[in-house]
């Protein structure tokens, strides 16, 4: 082979020009990927001029440490707010109805007001022609010390969403 090669001169300058151009393609593979990596490298350390691919690291795991404690602090909030919301008025039950037989357009009623709890308070209101009277009966775990009314038990069931009569 070598005897070859002193022969013809044109052999070894075409084969000198395919590896160059061997090594010009690997070369040019080489840059392509050297390009996209220094472009990700540089879309990393975005905005960091003097940072290092370390601090951006230890800036991160910091970052994220703060995103959990604040996490952490919103779960303890969320649970006491919702601890607490069982004491806000939560569910209502209204009942319109004539307390008297000469009063005619529903103009009495009856509205039960209640927490997470069942507690809460009945309204009523009996409407007559002469005169407009206003109770209030405490309610306590869904029911009330006080005798209620067939309307009154009637709103108390709306307001707790039951549909027997046990109320």
């Amino acid at each position: 082979m070598a005897v070859l090669l002193q022969q013809d001169p044109l052999l070894v300058a075409f084969t000198a020009l395919g590896f160059c151009i061997v090594a010009i393609v690997i070369m040019l593979i080489v840059l392509v990927r050297q390009s996209i990596l220094l472009r990700r490298y540089r879309s990393l350390l975005r905005g960091n001029t003097n940072a290092s691919l370390e601090d951006l690291l230890i800036q991160q795991q910091q970052a994220t440490a703060d995103l959990r404690a604040a996490q952490e602090s919103i779960r303890r909030r969320l649970s006491d707010l919702e601890s607490a919301s069982q004491k806000y008025l939560q569910r209502i039950g209204i009942v319109r109805y004539n307390a008297f037989p000469d009063v005619g357009a529903d103009l009495s009623f009856s509205c039960a007001l209640l927490d997470g709890e069942d507690n809460g308070v009945v309204v009523t209101s009996l409407y007559g022609r002469s005169e407009c009277r206003t109770y209030a009966k405490p309610i306590r775990g869904g029911s009330s010390s006080y005798a209620l009314t067939d309307e009154e038990k009637q709103a108390l069931r709306l307001a707790r969403g039951v549909d027997n009569e046990k109320a």
